[in-house]
């Protein structure tokens, strides 16, 4: 179903097969240079507070979180279980979402979940000051490489998801093709 090489990319999204042409092969390797730095970015974070451990999240989520828009979500994870969840999940999820990126692996899926994360970033930290300087910050860029990672199939160019598209598990389970590309 979905095939691609360095100048065709056809990939399904919204549940629309989609198919772009990179007439040039330098937007295919655009794409690859965007997700190693997107990959990289968070992969890193993650990595530092991994070799920081513990790592303790209660400044955000029930710190700065407090008093923003998405304060009312965010703080619910800020003691007991929730907390622990989120102290572990941040730097854990941050490595793996850096991994897939980078090697091209589950690359919609982990583009998702580095948006996800970017998200709560952008609102909270803006809502606390950062958008005194304007509401243009990394976080907003962020949702934007992941979400441009996520759309254009970034993973069927030198990843793994270009390997993964053509097993039979992924052939014959079509909604698979929602997680990789």
């Amino acid at each position: 179903m979905a095939t691609s090489d360095l100048t065709n990319v056809q990939t399904r999204m919204l549940g629309q097969d989609v198919t772009f042409s990179v007439s040039q092969p330098w937007l295919a390797y655009w794409l690859v240079i965007m997700r190693l730095v997107g990959g990289w970015w968070l992969l890193h974070a993650g990595l530092d507070k991994l070799a920081s451990w513990p790592f303790d999240a209660s400044w955000f989520v029930g710190g700065a979180a407090q008093g923003t828009s998405l304060g009312p979500i965010v703080t619910l994870f800020s003691s007991g279980a929730g907390l622990a969840f989120t102290n572990v999940a941040v730097p854990i999820g941050q490595v793996l979402i850096g991994l897939g990126l980078i090697f091209g692996a589950l690359t919609r899926t982990a583009a998702f979940f580095g948006a996800f994360m970017m998200v709560f970033f952008y609102f909270i930290n803006g809502e606390t000051g950062a958008w005194s300087h304007g509401v243009v910050t990394g976080e907003l860029l962020g949702i934007l490489i992941f979400g441009m990672i996520a759309t254009l199939g970034a993973g069927r160019v030198l990843g793994i998801d270009a390997y993964l598209q053509n097993t039979e598990v992924v052939k014959n389970n079509p909604r698979l093709q929602y997680l990789i590309g």
